[in-house]
């Protein structure tokens, strides 16, 4: 079922803010250089992310990417609250804000509303992300797997953790044997 009103709150309390500081990097955050848009569409799955409202609960988290005909890009988010049994589908749309080689989009859930989608590191297979939101509260790793490995992971934290983002509240998105039926 659709139900983006997760998305809608986050995103009506972020318009009070200035566009670019929506759609901003943290400082000292430098977005990848090369990249390659077509590599990086499909399905990724959510490893980790810290905790925002607009996903609070939620697990079995995915996003697909897709090319969109005005040249965007298309984006599905998918979640589970497994407790409830509540599946949340949210739909949305990102460009890029600098040169297409550079990670570095704002995306939308929401009308004209956009936040920051800065991709901080990223495999040189596309097989792992992660990314970063305006600012130090938003971060997620993401795979192309429902796992990563723990030395890959731990990786990820620290580079993290080299940028001051608190990888100390980092939650494990739960991808295992109760997302099957989800899928």
């Amino acid at each position: 079922m659709l139900t983006p009103r997760r998305y809608l709150l986050p995103l009506l309390a972020a318009s009070s803010l200035s566009l670019s500081a929506c759609t901003g990097i943290p400082e000292g955050v430098e977005p990848i250089q090369g990249f390659k848009l077509d590599r990086y569409l499909g399905q990724w799955y959510e490893i980790a992310r810290l905790d925002h409202s607009f996903e609070r609960g939620l697990d079995c988290v995915t996003a697909e990417y897709a090319m969109r005909e005005d040249g965007g890009v298309s984006v599905i988010n998918r979640g589970v609250n497994l407790q409830e049994g509540e599946a949340d589908v949210a739909e949305g749309k990102a460009y890029f804000i600098d040169s297409t080689d550079v990670g570095r989009l704002k995306v939308s859930f929401f009308g004209p509303f956009y936040g920051g989608y800065n991709i901080m590191a990223l495999d040189t297979d596309y097989q792992w992300a992660l990314v970063a939101g305006p600012n130090r509260d938003y971060l997620w790793i993401l795979s192309r797997t429902p796992t990563l490995p723990d030395a890959t992971y731990r990786d990820l934290v620290q580079r993290a953790a080299e940028h001051d983002f608190p990888t100390d509240e980092l939650i494990k998105v739960e991808q295992g044997k109760a997302c099957a039926d989800w899928r």
